[in-house]
Order: structure tokens, then C-alpha cells, then sequence
């Protein structure tokens, strides 16, 4: 049973590794996972199902390319509520996690209240979606939407080790 604690796991610099290698390639095997981290696969297998025991791993999933499936605009939409009272929060939540269009949702301190990551077709995607869906949910003040560019850095996992570990 995973462990479901926020409390951070005590990493070592093999656990790191594995950690580094499977967010690059979630499908190798554990013979293959084993050679790369310089493990034997007895002692690579023990770690990596302690680190999926503990919840530091918590999915293996596929990194899709969103032109690919035809997903051509990328929207970032900041999102203000009318008041802040947790039931007006929680329909707005409830609301929020049915829509596919919407791939990420965060409550964030600061001049907002909601940041989302929208993935559409395209612009006149998009503007249907955010006329007919985004500001008919409940609870909406304001809304701003910022259209990605150009992506810079994607998502390349989380990391390990580094500055980041003090």
C-alpha cells in the first residue's frame, strides 16, 4: 500500500538515478533500468518498488505530443472567483476536473485564484470553449487567457538532485 504522506523520502544517489532514468524512459525493463544505474536487477527491482510502495513514483503513463493529436493551441488561463467561501471553491474544483480541454489545474496564491493549462485544436477551439464552457462556470470574476508561443523548456520531469536538494 503506497505510503500517502507529504513527508519527503530519503533518497540516495542510487535511488536518484533510478529516478532520473525511468523519468526519461518509463518502458525499459527492470534488466534494463539495472544496467544503466550500475545495479544488479535484484537490487535495482527492491528499490523501484520501494519507491512505488512510498509514492515517489506514482504512475508510469505515456508523454504524448500534443501537435500530433492535432492539439495545436496551448492556453494558459488565469482565473479569479467571486468570493472565497469553500463551497463557491469546491463547484468551481467539481466543475473544473470533467473537462478534458482542461489538462492541468492549480489554486495559486496571488492576484488569481485558478491557473489552468488548456489544450485545444485551435484558436476558434478554443474561443468556443471559453465562450460556452470557461465562463459559464460557477462562480467566475475574471478571466485572462494567455496563448503559448513558442514552448521554451517542456515538462522534463521533476528534479532529483542538484541545487534544488540543498
Amino acid at each position: 500500500m503506497p505510503n500517502h504522506t507529504n513527508a519527503p523520502l530519503a533518497l540516495d544517489p542510487a535511488d536518484r538515478h533510478i529516478l532520473r532514468v525511468l523519468q526519461a524512459d518509463g518502458r525499459l525493463s527492470n534488466a534494463e533500468l539495472a544496467e544503466r544505474c550500475g545495479l544488479s536487477t535484484s537490487a535495482c527491482w527492491r528499490r523501484t518498488r520501494r519507491l512505488e510502495e512510498e509514492g515517489v513514483i506514482a504512475r508510469y503513463r505515456a508523454d504524448l505530443d500534443h501537435r500530433r493529436l492535432g492539439l495545436g493551441v496551448q492556453v494558459y488561463v488565469s482565473i479569479q472567483i467571486d468570493t472565497h467561501s469553500d463551497e463557491e471553491a469546491s463547484a468551481f474544483e467539481a466543475a473544473i476536473v470533467e473537462l478534458d480541454e482542461v489538462v492541468s489545474c492549480h489554486s495559486i496564491g496571488g492576484g488569481v485564484d485558478f491557473l489552468l493549462r488548456v489544450m485545444c485544436r485551435d484558436l476558434d477551439a478554443y474561443a468556443e470553449f471559453s465562450m460556452t464552457v470557461l465562463r459559464r462556470l460557477p462562480g467566475i470574476k475574471a478571466m485572462e487567457s494567455n496563448f503559448v508561443l513558442k514552448e521554451i523548456k517542456a515538462d522534463r520531469g521533476l528534479p532529483v538532485d542538484g541545487p534544488a536538494f540543498g
